[in-house]
């Protein structure tokens, strides 16, 4: 088994960080969009306006943040970040002064 699919160096996380504009009716409907493209493209919520992704290798994190691209909308401002796994792990996350686990991601499992 080639372990080095599962190093915490290789295994990154992709981070979408945004602010949109949603006063008018259109606004909220293209912010809705950018958010239901994230979320089809398997990113889950980790704050109200930031998403995160957990990929298998560096190049698959790279097609996830091209599919960002691309759907991006006009008018906003978008934060697209790639961590490995190891940075997101050193992550402190606080729910007001309590400590909170860090998602988990999923385990890879390979198949001879």
């Amino acid at each position: 088994m080639n372990t080095d699919r599962l190093n915490a160096y290789r295994v990154m996380w992709t981070l979408v960080m945004y602010d949109l504009p949603t006063e008018t009716k259109q606004e909220r409907k293209v912010a809705a969009k950018f958010r239901k493209d994230l979320l089809k493209d398997g990113f889950s919520m980790f704050q109200f306006s930031m998403y995160v992704r957990h990929s298998a290798s560096a190049e698959n994190a790279d097609v996830h943040k091209r599919r960002v691209k691309k759907s991006l909308p006009e008018l906003g401002k978008i934060g697209i970040l790639q961590i490995t796994d190891k940075q997101f792990g050193q992550m402190e996350v606080f729910y007001g002064t309590k400590a909170q686990e860090l998602p988990v991601g999923p385990q890879q499992m390979e198949l001879f």
